[in-house]
């Protein structure tokens, strides 16, 4: 679909409205206001209730946008009638959505020329709520960001643009989150500028080659965290750094009257022929840790106790002397 704007269109700002609500939308939405995009209102979650004190908190969306001096709404349900009259009152162009909830028809038809998205995934690789994770439990080598118009499917729209990365060895989910926040923010402010200039053609997902089958995206769910010991060492490696820092691997040291919850953030995977059964610990007390696999160990470097803070291993080995005792459920 090539754009239909007028030449009038390409002389003045498109009238935005911005829908985020995490950090990664953050970046984005600074993008847009520092090349002077017309945003005229911040759509995010409500306030919700955080933390040991369950203190209302506001989204880091909210935090920029009321910084900013933004309009900013807030619905609670996004069908609500009075919601949808005030965005179409805005007379938008365009919205844009980044890291958002799915948006009912009557939302995303709302502005003229429709609605776009930013996708942390070269679709249609990775449609779903957690590309980033997935990428990297699957071992990809490659990851992108995505810009594409929002149709009735979830991110099956129609692609502005498309930009790639590497996804390198020690990338974990947190790294290549913010590699992939500040791509994402560039592309999108391209994306804006080629349709407020008509400067784009829209091209279907149906059209573009991918190699090898198509990958989901769902969302994480906690047993898609758990680490399975007998497992090869580089899939529970992937998994780890997948997952790292959030939500975090997890598994359960088992003692023999206790079981001890842990997160595992950071590893190393060494194949080695091994005649232990998975799951069992090999270290020497003090400098190191590692976990017999499928087809080798798992080196541990970073981990976590239930309630405390996270660790390097020798810290963790230091405070828990009877590590001995101890070893992790494998086949």
């Amino acid at each position: 679909m090539s754009s239909s704007l007028g030449s009038g269109d390409s002389l003045k700002k498109l009238c935005i409205i911005f829908m985020g609500t995490p950090d990664f939308a953050v970046a984005s939405l600074q993008h847009l206001i520092h090349d002077e995009q017309r945003v005229v209102a911040v759509v995010t979650a409500p306030d919700k209730p955080a933390g040991r004190g369950m203190e209302l908190r506001s989204s880091p969306v909210k935090d920029f946008a009321v910084g900013a001096g933004i309009p900013l709404l807030q619905p609670a349900n996004l069908k609500d009638e009075g919601f949808i009259e005030h965005l179409r009152s805005l007379s938008p162009d365009l919205l844009v959505v980044v890291a958002f909830r799915m948006l009912p028809e009557a939302v995303w038809k709302a502005a003229r020329i429709g609605t776009v998205n930013l996708h942390a995934s070269l679709l249609p690789q990775y449609r779903g709520a957690a590309p980033i994770n997935w990428a990297l439990i699957n071992g990809e080598k490659t990851t992108g960001v995505t810009t594409f118009f929002i149709n009735h499917e979830i991110d099956t729209g129609e692609i502005l643009f498309r930009r790639e990365t590497e996804i390198l060895p020690e990338d974990t989910a947190g790294t290549l989150h913010d590699r992939l926040k500040t791509m994402g923010a560039q592309l999108l402010v391209k994306t804006v500028n080629a349709i407020s200039s008509g400067a784009y053609t829209a091209q279907p997902q149906s059209s573009l080659k991918i190699a090898g089958p198509q990958k989901p995206a769902p969302k994480i769910r906690r047993e898609d965290c758990r680490i399975h010991w007998n497992d090869p060492v580089e899939k529970i490696h992937n998994l780890i750094r997948g997952m790292s820092p959030h939500p975090a691997a997890w598994s359960e040291l088992s003692g023999e009257n206790r079981v001890i919850p842990l997160k595992i953030f950071r590893t190393e995977p060494l194949k080695e022929s091994h005649s232990l059964l998975c799951g069992t610990l090999v270290t020497d007390g003090r400098t190191f840790l590692k976990v017999a696999a499928g087809d080798g160990f798992i080196n541990i470097i970073e981990i976590q106790q239930s309630g405390k803070k996270m660790l390097n291993v020798r810290e963790f080995l230091r405070g828990f002397q009877e590590i001995g005792n101890y070893r992790f459920p494998g086949e």
